[in-house]
């Protein structure tokens, strides 16, 4: 009873909100925004151990593409534009899967005689599965491999380069772990959990 539960949370919420507020350059180009999201949880026992999860985020998003830079003389570009994220969660004590697309919206732009946006934003399909295996529960130490697939539009048939293996341990309030990306190399992570907010470090 109470393994691998948080003691801070003393009930259960059926709803979730949040936001961003982001500002991402791509070489180029610059996307400034914001997001609203929410999602509903549905329990699927009485202890509420299980429980599946509804999610969508809509966002507002301003694009400046200094021009000039990729080829000179030309005049920057400005664009606003909405987009949309929806993704769906099944978590219990053991398994956990996940499918979510973002950016359902699209390019706000129409692609050039080659086929190329100049605003860098993608429809892109997100996949997760993975398994708990309890090593010492007197010490709070699990196993966790799981597997994440991520694709575009233009890269779904390439199905064996879209999945990257992951693996995590957790010990007590600390986890550790990799996965695997696209070109065989590895990434390493940790994260601390505080009674009130999360640490970290990500290196690829």
């Amino acid at each position: 009873s109470g393994y691998l539960s948080s003691p801070d949370i003393l009930e259960f919420n059926n709803i979730g909100l949040g936001g961003s507020v982001f500002n991402n350059i791509d070489g180029a180009s610059q996307n400034i925004g914001i997001s609203t999201a929410g999602s509903y949880q549905i329990p699927l026992n009485t202890r509420k151990l299980s429980f599946l999860s509804f999610g969508a985020s809509v966002k507002g998003v301003y694009n400046k593409l200094d021009a000039d830079t990729i080829e000179p003389t030309n005049p920057a570009k400005k664009a606003s534009y909405p987009n949309v994220d929806v993704g769906i969660y099944y978590y219990g004590p053991n398994f956990f899967t996940g499918l979510s697309a973002v950016n359902l919206l699209r390019n706000p732009e129409n692609p050039d005689s080659l086929g190329v946006n100049d605003i860098p934003v993608y429809r892109q399909y997100f996949f997760t599965a993975g398994y708990k295996i309890p090593l010492s529960k007197s010490m709070n130490i699990v196993l966790e491999p799981s597997i994440l697939f991520n694709a575009y539009d233009s890269t779904l048939k390439n199905i064996e380069k879209n999945f990257h293996p992951i693996l995590k341990l957790y010990v007590d309030n600390f986890c550790i772990g990799s996965y695997l990306l696209n070109d065989g190399a590895a990434s390493f992570f940790f994260q601390y959990r505080y009674p009130r907010f999360y640490i970290g470090a990500f290196y690829e």
